[in-house]
């Protein structure tokens, strides 16, 4: 089970194209409110109905969490302890974890990043890197370990192939990128 936080804030494409590529390739996806109100509205006004709250998280089911970006997103999720502690669970637990955008600071708050390859929003990149990251500027996408990042709002095709990937394997995400034409 792949879980996509959402929360106040979120850049929409970087949650929305993840969740529509994946369930394309027959992945598992779920949406997450981090409060008790299902319907949570993205930093450019569009409001999304999440599937189910925070709470309810399958924690032995879950496969991948997902952390869209968009600033508005990430310091919601910031000052939220039951999202903070989820991800830092699901690090501890060694499962994956994907986040693009500005949301690869907050594994780096919880420290960690450390001795990773990380791509993120360019002007959060000096935070990644004195978190002890290894700050990737010229790449839309990097995968390393079980973390996989994207750089922005304009990668969000890219990102959400290398999820089908990481996930379903090269020939699943191949499979997908020749539907959409791509």
């Amino acid at each position: 089970m792949v879980y996509v936080l959402l929360a106040e804030g979120f850049e929409e494409i970087e949650a929305l194209a993840p969740v529509d590529f994946l369930r394309r390739a027959e992945v598992d996806v779920v949406t997450v409110s981090l409060t008790p109100d299902l319907t949570v509205t993205g930093g450019h006004g569009v409001k999304v109905k999440a599937d189910i709250t925070i709470d309810k998280i399958g924690f032995k089911a879950l496969e991948m969490l997902i952390i869209p970006g968009g600033l508005g997103g990430v310091n919601t999720i910031a000052k939220s302890t039951a999202a903070m502690e989820l991800i830092n669970n699901v690090w501890q637990a060694d499962k994956k974890v994907a986040a693009i955008c500005a949301a690869p600071i907050l594994l780096a708050r919880l420290g960690l990043l450390n001795g990773l390859s990380v791509v993120c929003y360019p002007s959060v990149g000096e935070d990644i890197a004195a978190a002890g990251a290894k700050y990737i500027s010229d790449k839309n996408v990097v995968t390393d370990r079980n973390l996989t990042t994207g750089k922005a709002a304009g990668s969000s095709i890219d990102f959400s192939l290398e999820l089908i990937f990481v996930l379903s394997g090269a020939e699943k995400a191949e499979q997908i990128r020749t539907a959409i034409c791509l």
